[in-house]
């Protein structure tokens, strides 16, 4: 059960990235964490209602794209209306009744809006002179594999086959262990490393981003923070020179 809610925390983490992309919030380790625990926090409450462990669907998320409704409040009437839906047998039967075309074409255009969605967070990675062309093409690979050959992992353990069976965790665990091995364990690493693991054309010093903070980030020539709001910056104020002290004679 752990190896099934990991699958589901993977999926929720991307469905949570692909809303603040399509709705141009930025998603912070704060925001990311919250959604995580709702939904955990809902799946402790399902059991008291029949259900099972919660899961975020990819077509809620196309769904945003579409129609353009960004409002929490919108989405909590919604759910509100399932609920009633629910308890109605005579609507189910007219929901049941939706030709299956006219749910492929919905599903298509819904799918394929999350897919761009992907496609756009991946167009602001830094291609330059690092491993992030290889983790990104590994991962795609890694991804397509359960697709491509759905018996690849029948001879693996039952707790490998669970997670690779699914192409998004496959994906994501092989793009964090590859983002770590690659940009962040880095100790021992050469002063001449090859163009393959070369740092980016220019640097930092420490003191320049010390005082950033988790979500912070630049557009535009000016800075923002995780939610939205401009943060001043201040101009470089003059350095005093300290004359020589002299004795008079």
């Amino acid at each position: 059960m752990c190896i099934v809610v990991m699958v589901t925390l993977v999926e929720t983490s991307a469905d949570i990235l692909a809303v603040g992309e399509i709705i141009d919030t930025k998603v912070d380790a704060k925001r990311l964490g919250n959604g995580l625990r709702a939904d955990m926090l809902s799946s402790m409450f399902a059991p008291v209602f029949g259900s099972f462990t919660q899961s975020a669907f990819a077509q809620n998320v196309g769904l945003v794209a579409v129609t353009g409704v960004k409002s929490r409040f919108v989405v909590a009437t919604g759910g509100l209306f399932l609920v009633i839906l629910g308890l109605l047998p005579f609507m189910g039967r007219v929901i049941a009744a939706v030709p299956t075309s006219v749910l492929g074409g919905a599903g298509i255009v819904l799918f394929g809006t999350v897919a761009a969605s992907g496609i756009r967070t991946l167009s602001k990675v830094d291609y330059r002179n690092n491993m992030n062309l290889i983790i990104v093409a590994t991962s795609i690979g890694f991804g397509m594999i359960p697709i491509a050959a759905p018996s690849f992992y029948d001879q693996f353990p039952s707790g490998v086959a669970t997670i690779f069976h699914s192409g998004i965790s496959s994906s994501a665990i092989m793009a964090i262990l590859l983002n770590l091995a690659f940009n962040h364990f880095t100790a021992g690493n050469s002063d001449q490393q090859s163009v393959f693991v070369a740092g980016t054309e220019r640097s930092l010093c420490f003191h320049d981003v010390a005082a950033l903070r988790d979500g912070d980030y630049f557009r535009g020539g000016k800075l923002f923070d995780a939610e939205g709001k401009e943060i001043p910056v201040l101009a470089d104020a003059p350095r005093k020179t300290s004359k020589p002290e002299t004795t008079e004679v």
